[in-house]
């Protein structure tokens, strides 16, 4: 008896693993398709009210017309939303929202000062006084990363193109070298680097030399063969 149950264990628990995270990724998607989308139509029949925190956009955004701005911030809800929902270009929809919500952050969430991480701290809320509420932005962060690592899954227009397009077997990638460092510093930095510049950009550099390293190395490997 004892030992049926494992085996049920183990057969629920692999069935559960193995549809789990396409499941997980469709949610996450989708979620995030409804708030962003909805954002973005908001725009789309509102007035432009950037020439309001204009000032606080972090560069090179601070020098964009707020018309341009507020088209680009409509339309890049719209349309990321939209491809999200659909699991079409996931990966790049992902990061531009990544992006967008840093810069939101910055310039409408975060708190106008803060002098420690305790004060900082404080601003972790849903409220509507302005600047100092930066919990749900941080939360919509926190649930964009896994769909730029992982992508869509396997529910998602993404997929069914991979599975169509005719192409050779791609090779098992290494996830350990100085490249796969250096995208998960970018990928954590460039949108860091909004709201947290030094950190951000330190993240970026880091980044771009371990990069450079890689290539280096590549370059290195093919000229001793």
């Amino acid at each position: 008896m004892p030992i049926e149950l494992a085996r049920l264990h183990r057969s629920l628990e692999g069935r559960l693993a193995g549809i789990g995270t396409d499941v997980s990724l469709l949610l996450l998607r989708l979620i995030l398709a409804f708030e962003f989308g909805e954002a973005g139509l908001e725009k789309l029949e509102g007035e432009n009210w950037f020439a309001h925190v204009q000032e606080q956009f972090p560069f090179p955004f601070n020098r964009v017309p707020t018309d341009l701005s507020w088209a680009m911030a409509t339309w890049t809800e719209i349309i990321a939303a939209a491809l999200l929902a659909a699991g079409l270009a996931t990966r790049f929809s992902a990061f531009s929202l990544l992006i967008l919500t840093g810069v939101a952050t910055a310039s409408v969430h975060w708190p106008e000062s803060w002098s420690s991480f305790t004060d900082l701290w404080m601003g972790y809320a849903i409220t509507d006084k302005g600047q100092g509420n930066f919990k749900l932005p941080l939360l919509f962060a926190l649930m964009l990363w896994p769909l730029v690592f992982v992508g869509p899954g396997r529910i998602s227009l993404d997929a069914i193109v991979a599975h169509t397009v005719s192409r050779p077997k791609a090779p098992a990638m290494p996830c350990d070298d100085a490249l796969t460092l250096a995208l998960v510093l970018l990928i954590f930095g460039l949108p860091l680097a909004q709201v947290l510049p030094k950190l951000g950009y330190g993240l970026v550099a880091l980044g771009t030399a371990a990069a450079a390293f890689a290539a280096w190395r590549t370059r290195h490997a093919t000229a001793s063969i």
